[in-house]
């Protein structure tokens, strides 16, 4: 349903270098430049990066990207964390969202809620080149 997204962040070029890192475990990176603003994706450009309009406090955005398998969802935590996130929730089952439900929370570099997560059961391999929806 959503073709893309933009978030306002305070360093376009600090921010692109936190995504670059932390998305790569998720087979995404920067797929296009454009002016001051940076898109990331696996294919096109579902994620860009623009710079905030306002001096205000920037409001929390919670973004949950998928990731094919829970090693994924691993990778993705270790290399948010090692790019400077703050993490908010290690790699685990949530069942109260449902039984097969593998995320990872961290707080990226602007304050957002960035997740990553798995919906295949443990051992199940998604169907081929696509990553399983719940």
């Amino acid at each position: 349903m959503i073709d893309h997204i933009a978030i306002q962040v305070a360093d376009v070029a600090a921010a692109a270098e936190f995504y670059d890192r932390a998305l790569a475990p998720l087979g995404a990176q920067r797929t296009k430049e454009f002016g001051e603003f940076v898109g990331f994706g696996t294919t096109g450009h579902t994620l860009w990066l623009i710079p905030s309009s306002d001096d205000g406090p920037a409001r929390e955005l919670h973004l949950a990207f998928a990731a094919r398998d829970r090693a994924a969802v691993d990778a993705f935590h270790a290399a948010a964390v090692a790019a400077g996130a703050e993490s908010l929730h290690t790699p685990r089952l949530w069942p109260q969202y449902h039984e097969s439900y593998y995320g990872a929370f961290v707080r990226d570099p602007d304050g957002n809620n960035i997740e990553a997560v798995c919906h295949t059961p443990q051992g199940e391999t998604p169907p081929s080149g696509g990553v399983p929806q719940p």
